[in-house]
């Protein structure tokens, strides 16, 4: 997959994630992969920087959190700008993955009158 789709996409899902619920970054890299029968299996070292980037353009906050276990995680939580960039991603996706399923089709067949 070309590298600024892969990005794109991944930061589509991980807004998504986020929209449910605050996360920390093991639990997105865990729910990526559990609901893309494993096609998305992040690795610390590309989700780390990803999140950065989208903690930078306001899109997510992040906090502390101590664990029962006297652990300290940082969780990531989206932004109303991060809902905002969801929501654009999204319709973005939807009309490139009909474009795609389109031309997969046979494009749009176009009728001859002469």
């Amino acid at each position: 997959m070309e590298k600024s789709l892969a990005v794109s996409s991944t930061t589509l899902l991980l807004l998504k994630l986020l929209e449910e619920q605050d996360l920390y970054g093991y639990q997105m890299i865990e729910a990526l992969a559990a609901r893309s029968d494993h096609t998305f299996e992040l690795k610390a070292g590309t989700l780390y920087p990803l999140l950065k980037g989208l903690e930078e353009k306001g899109f997510l906050t992040s906090y502390e959190q101590a664990t029962k276990e006297n652990r300290t995680r940082k969780y990531y939580h989206l932004t109303q700008a991060g809902h905002t960039a969801l929501q654009q991603k999204r319709a973005e996706w939807e009309e490139f993955s009909a474009a795609v399923n389109q031309v997969l089709k046979g494009g749009k067949q176009h009728v001859c009158l002469g």
